[in-house]
């Protein structure tokens, strides 16, 4: 069966099966005009949306519905989990041509309602319509935060340390396999395919390293780019150190199949999904403490150098960075 088929009201009924997690905070979810939430008394409420279009964010020839639902409500959490909040409710439109079989759409919502119930997400709403030319995605979320750990990227400080999570670039060389699709054999390909079609937004880890960082982002156009964007709103600069950003080693040996650099992927391909943070030293060694809190990596520090972002290459040669992530005007 088709849209054609199934029509909008039978659509609606299709996907929202299963779409509340946390009853307690939903008086009306889809269904009705509007849906009615409960605010936590005394926080900030968080409010994000990303759009993904295929052609440009996506490929229907090497991504399965299940990792595009996944992948549309990965990249909206990461956004709250970069500002300290927790997500809390999601509304989801989306774009199809009447050509879709139900089968697909049955299996892009499994992949956001399983993202959704692994952060007790509700999904409460949004809009189904038809498309001339292919699909589109557009994912609003709705978290919370303490005002107290609002993280913004303008509040870094002269001599905080640079630390990010996770290791980076993986994301832009799994992207750059399944483009050439050469190298499916391989014992690296698999993790690092994963890393761009499934990323695991850093909610948890947020969670914890709002309590101590002065400023945060998530990287989403690549490292230079998010430091960079610390750095202006900061009025401070950066010195990166390009030996200290944690590569993973199927990236490595990756990278030289690929015959591109380790280091370029982390910078400049983007999706990985981290989190960039600065924090004062002494503030760091109490975040280190915490038990859910590992896999993080100071990779430079702040200096005085207005939106100056330095990066140390491995001879010592020193050389600026320029945001060149993904830019969807240029």
């Amino acid at each position: 069966m088709d849209l054609k088929e199934l029509g909008e009201f039978g659509l609606i009924d299709l996907i929202k099966q299963d779409c509340i997690v946390d009853a307690s905070t939903v008086v009306l979810g889809i269904g009705d005009d509007a849906a009615a939430i409960i605010p936590t008394k005394n926080m900030l409420q968080l409010i994000s949306t990303d759009m993904l279009m295929e052609g440009i964010h996506f490929d229907l020839s090497f991504i399965s519905p299940f990792q595009l639902g996944y992948k549309a409500l990965a990249v909206n959490l990461s956004d709250i989990a970069a500002m300290g909040g927790m997500p809390k409710q999601v509304v989801v439109s989306i774009a199809l041509p009447k050509e879709t079989k139900t089968e697909f759409i049955i299996e892009l919502y499994r992949g956001m309602k399983e993202l959704a119930h692994q952060f007790g997400v509700n999904i409460v709403g949004g809009d189904t319509v038809s498309s001339l030319h292919g699909i589109a995605i557009n994912v609003t979320v709705i978290g919370e935060v303490t005002e107290k750990k609002l993280q913004k990227r303008s509040e870094a400080k002269q001599d905080d340390l640079v630390v990010v999570t996770g290791t980076l670039g993986s994301s832009a060389a799994g992207l750059a396999l399944l483009q050439k699709g050469e190298y499916t054999t391989c014992h690296f390909y698999d993790s690092l395919v994963n890393a761009h079609l499934m990323p695991l937004p850093q909610v948890v880890i947020a969670n914890d390293i709002a309590n101590y960082a002065h400023s945060m982002n998530d990287i989403s156009d690549g490292l230079a780019s998010e430091a960079k964007e610390i750095a202006l709103a900061s009025g401070l600069g950066m010195r990166l150190y390009a030996e200290k950003i944690p590569l993973s080693p199927d990236l490595i040996v990756a990278s030289q199949a690929l015959k591109t650099s380790a280091v370029s992927y982390a910078l400049y391909g983007g999706e990985d999904y981290q989190l960039v943070f600065t924090i004062a030293p002494e503030k760091y060694q109490l975040l280190k403490q915490c038990h859910l809190v590992n896999n993080i990596t100071v990779i430079g520090e702040v200096t005085s150098q207005n939106g100056v972002v330095e990066l140390v290459q491995e001879d010592q040669q020193i050389v600026q960075l320029e945001s060149k992530g993904y830019n969807h005007f240029i």
